[in-house]
């Protein structure tokens, strides 16, 4: 059985930042990073779906 590789956050915001920008497919980013393209997938929308975030002050809640 194959142990589980654990990416870092820089790591999975890179592969992130990658797919948002489409210069690569899904599958050539997994085979360039040897992460399935499900994961990826989800990396991407946890991205979009946090990025407000980055342009929050610090210790105030982002609004809808």
């Amino acid at each position: 059985m194959k142990k589980r590789k654990n990416q870092s956050p820089e790591c999975k915001a890179k592969v992130a930042l990658e797919t948002i920008r489409e210069e690569m497919t899904l599958a050539g980013l997994s085979k360039k990073y040897g992460v399935h393209p499900t994961q990826i997938g989800t990396w991407k929308r946890a991205a979009i779906e946090n990025m407000a975030t980055a342009f929050t002050p610090k210790g105030s809640a982002p609004s809808r």
